[in-house]
């Protein structure tokens, strides 16, 4: 933190602009900072113009994604001057008061009463708080029929391209029913879909030693598969994310084919090859994983599996690379994303021998897309004919557009209903599947 700055003195409501960088993790804090600023009296302004202070919160997991933060702060401190900065690349306080000294207060992530503290100083509240100001679900920055649900903060993993660990610290768990308790009341307040996330989901509970605690008169365990068949009783969509496949995985398949929770993971596989992923430090590898895909997909036949990969890593070789084409086809990967390698500031994979060239990354990225689109084409191409449920997202003046149990907001896919204005955000309705294409559905009110 930097040392107080004076504060603006002011009669009127205080005013806070918001600018919220990077993952669904980084948006969850930025609830948390509103939610509490809320209570206090203050208000989100929409603009810079309006806002008696912003705060940034920043993403520093990439160069790419420091330079936009850096960025962001330069846009804020042009059009309103009076900036507070948080989030991972708060890490880096000294090098974001080099471009930008007249900040008025640096914080780490996660470090929520600091910047609440900061904008104190900066704008002081105008009076007492009132439990009333704020629903009691908090305000979130999603659209009111989806939240994020986040149910620990850091990882113990410590892969050789990331540096998560140093921004974020190690697993730090939430007691089960603190969760429970916020997921219950994000359903109460009309939360259709719940997004499990985390840096490590299914590390879940490991740092507390899944200690049990109390939750509608019975104890439940701070446990990946404990938590996950809870939270399939609430009567919302539970979709899982960043899952790592440890063998405990294999657990919670079962609960989707009954239906409890999304048949869906989002599994950051990040390659396939052993030679690379040994050099990723990549932990949960086992070198049968297209066998293991296979057998959840027994046990539940809509399972769908999105993920990231990484081409380009340090070493990786043609014959690495056509490993990981064979194995997306076999895998059937519904849903992929995949970055070229971006040596990462204080990552132990930028000492790694075999550094690939720029071309080679790009072709392979182009390679890789054009593989995937193949598999993705392929697997929805199968939903056509079929009825299925589908939670409208938006409605525009040619439709309804929404997203099937296989899709998760503003990272998959949608299903287009045309003319269908009827109907509202929030709604989930049968649809007929009429047709495909690489990435979307279209279909008809069933």
């Amino acid at each position: 933190m930097s040392v107080k700055p004076s504060a603006v003195r002011t009669s009127k409501v205080p005013k806070v602009g918001f600018v919220s960088l990077g993952c669904p993790k980084a948006l969850v804090d930025s609830e948390r900072i509103i939610t509490r600023l809320r209570s206090e009296g203050y208000q989100i302004a929409p603009d810079y113009d309006g806002a008696d202070v912003v705060v940034v919160n920043t993403c520093g997991f990439l160069d790419s994604a420091k330079a936009e933060s850096l960025d962001a702060i330069g846009e804020a401190m042009a059009k309103n001057g009076r900036v507070i900065v948080t989030g991972c690349m708060g890490v880096e306080e000294g090098r974001i008061r080099a471009e930008h000294p007249g900040v008025l207060a640096v914080t780490g992530p996660h470090q929520y009463e600091q910047v609440v503290n900061a904008v104190h100083d900066a704008v002081p509240p105008l009076h007492d708080p009132y439990v009333d100001l704020v629903p009691p679900e908090g305000l979130h920055l999603t659209p009111r029929h989806y939240a994020y649900l986040k149910i620990s903060e850091g990882c113990n993993n410590r892969c050789s391209f990331c540096i998560i660990p140093s921004l974020r610290g190690d697993l730090a768990s939430r007691p089960a029913n603190h969760v429970m308790t916020e997921a219950e009341r994000l359903v109460k307040a009309g939360v259709k879909e719940l997004l499990v996330i985390s840096q490590d989901t299914s590390a879940y509970g490991l740092d507390i030693k899944y200690a049990e605690s109390p939750w509608k008169g019975q104890p439940l365990k701070a446990r990946f598969l404990d938590l996950c068949s809870a939270l399939g009783d609430l009567g919302a969509w539970v979709r899982l994310h960043y899952v790592y496949p440890y063998p405990h995985v294999d657990g919670v398949i079962p609960l989707m084919a009954d239906g409890k929770i999304l048949p869906y993971l989002d599994i950051p596989f990040q390659h396939a090859s052993p030679a690379v992923l040994k050099a990723m430090r990549r932990p949960a590898h086992q070198e049968k994983t297209a066998a293991r895909i296979a057998a959840w997909r027994n046990t539940c036949p809509d399972l769908a599996i999105r993920s990231t990969f990484i081409v380009g890593f340090p070493g990786e070789t043609e014959e690495d690379f056509q490993f990981l084409l064979q194995w997306l086809k076999e895998a059937r990967i519904n849903r992929a994303g995949c970055f070229k390698y971006e040596p990462v500031a204080g990552a132990v994979a930028n000492d790694l021998p075999g550094a690939v060239p720029e071309e080679v990354k790009e072709e392979r990225w182009h390679r890789f897309m054009a593989a995937q689109q193949d598999v993705s084409t392929e697997l929805l191409a199968e939903k056509v004919g079929r009825t299925i449920p589908v939670l409208i997202d938006e409605i525009d003046d040619e439709g309804a557009i929404g997203r099937t149990k296989w899709d998760a907001p503003e990272i998959d896919g949608a299903v287009y209903l045309d003319g269908e204005t009827g109907l509202a955000p929030g709604d989930i309705v049968n649809v007929r599947i009429t047709a495909s294409d690489e990435t979307d559905l279209e279909g008809e009110l069933a």
